[in-house]
């Protein structure tokens, strides 16, 4: 009866730990380093930001990861189009979390039916 019991107890942590690793709720993206603003009419300006997405509790990750070459190329261009007001504060720069959120969101929503994402954090953000 003892044997029973602490087999089962083994299973039940063995569980346990499997339930923990089936949710690898982050994914760190390549750090992006790309110029923004008016290259025309101004000095050459560049952002490097370092980008983890967070998979939602019922996302998958594998779905993320299929995509993340789109993923990457539609925050490039969000990089692209923002001038230097949009990365000199603290509240702009969160604007723009929230905006390159939304953009993930969409483009996963279009290619797989559900946004997989529930937040996108800048882990790193210099612009110059």
């Amino acid at each position: 009866m003892r044997l029973k019991s602490l087999l089962g107890l083994a299973l039940i942590l063995c569980l346990g730990q499997v339930q923990a690793q089936e949710y690898p709720g982050y994914v760190e993206l390549k750090p992006f380093t790309t110029n923004f603003g008016q290259v025309q009419s101004g000095p050459l300006r560049f952002v490097k930001a370092e980008v983890t997405l967070q998979v939602a509790e019922n996302g998958s990750r594998l779905d993320v990861d299929k995509h993340l070459p789109h993923i990457r190329n539609e925050l490039v261009f969000l990089f692209l189009e923002q001038g230097e007001r949009d990365l000199s504060t603290i509240e702009s720069q969160s604007l723009l979390a929230q905006k390159a959120l939304n953009s993930v969101q969409r483009l996963l929503i279009e290619e797989t039916g559900a946004p997989q994402v529930s937040d996108l954090f800048f882990t790193s953000l210099v612009a110059q």
